[in-house]
């Protein structure tokens, strides 16, 4: 298998709705066997699903989030930068957040597909699961989105049986978070970003978009 090189620009794709894809233009920190490592950086142009009238998806509540008409918004990622490692075949990647005075923050668990790679066209695709973990510096684990989780089976998005097993999924990801083991292991939260990797080009929308505010300016 061919991997991509440090510093190579990627699109980490959530494509649930292959119409309504999240797209998030990325950096690559790392890539062989083990996995693929890159880095989200402040301020990266982004495509997002959101409701008809501009808002967030969560504000139409659990089950109209995954009904309630959305368009695609090209807007900025407006937090910290997001360190992301997905372990190869792990129905799962885990994020690494810092915050504004550059403290490490946590732990993010993202249930989702194993990717699959497009080497040419640079970009890694999966499907996200809606249920997530939290895990705070000192190893504590909170289970978040489970009311989403069961809005996702109300709305048809997923059947009872795919979510029992997107629940099975979490408490492996559990018991490899107390067993910590890779990534976790991996002292990522003392990376730091060079300073002369430059911020990624807005992804390419498949159709007609919102433009936020800021990048319309």
């Amino acid at each position: 298998m061919t991997y991509w090189t440090p510093g190579t620009t990627i699109e980490w794709v959530y494509a649930g709705n292959p119409a309504l894809p999240t797209v998030r233009p990325m950096t690559v920190v790392r890539d062989d066997a083990d996995g693929l490592v890159a880095w989200l950086a402040p301020r990266t142009p982004i495509l997002k699903a959101v409701l008809a009238d501009g808002r967030e998806l969560r504000h139409a509540g659990p089950v109209g989030m995954f009904t309630e008409p959305r368009v695609l918004k090209l807007d900025i990622w407006h937090g910290t930068g997001i360190l992301k490692v997905a372990p190869t075949g792990k129905p799962w990647s885990v994020w690494y957040f810092w915050g504004s005075d550059g403290d490490f923050r946590g732990w993010y668990v993202n249930l989702e597909d194993p990717h699959t790679r497009d080497l040419e066209g640079r970009r890694t695709t999966t499907q996200d699961h809606v249920l997530d973990l939290w895990i705070t510096p000192d190893r504590e684990v909170h289970w978040k989105d489970e009311d989403e989780l069961e809005g996702a089976v109300t709305a048809g998005r997923f059947t009872q049986s795919q979510a029992d097993a997107i629940t099975a999924t979490a408490h492996q990801a559990v018991a490899e978070i107390h067993a910590w083991t890779a990534p976790f292991n991996a002292n990522w939260q003392s990376w730091t970003a060079p300073p002369d990797w430059p911020l990624p080009a807005a992804p390419t929308a498949p159709q007609p978009t919102l433009i936020a505010e800021d990048l319309a300016s």
